[in-house]
């Protein structure tokens, strides 16, 4: 299970800055989003998983399940969810100011001279 989850957290890493290396808004946003579900995975799997087991230390009871790597998993949701939302109204207004899609703020195949031209 473990080769499994670590196989998970690398393709959803490698995939995420795939696509931050991308020309376009929109795949730098999927990338983002892609690196922050891997790094909620890595955070969570760093907890010892275990089935079973309260979050509570019992007197008497020898295992529990460690309440701390969920609470950083479940506040990086939220924050990851409001950065995604962010991002993709920064992109929508540079989309509406440019009118290009692209990260430079240039359409494809121009460069500054043939700006400069205009």
């Amino acid at each position: 299970m473990e080769i499994l989850l670590s196989l998970v957290i690398g393709v959803l890493t490698a995939c995420g800055v795939y696509l931050l290396l991308r020309a376009q808004t929109f795949p730098v946003v999927l990338g983002l989003t892609l690196l922050s579900y891997a790094v909620n995975l890595f955070l969570f799997a760093s907890g010892r998983l275990v089935e079973g087991r309260p979050p509570i230390i019992v007197a008497g009871q020898t295992g529990y399940a460690d309440p701390l790597p969920q609470a950083l998993v479940l506040t990086a949701i939220v924050i990851g969810f409001a950065m995604t939302a962010f991002v993709i109204m920064l992109a929508l207004k540079a989309r509406a100011e440019l009118g290009t899609d692209e990260v430079d703020g240039q359409a494809e195949g121009r460069t500054e001279a043939e700006g400069e031209g205009r």
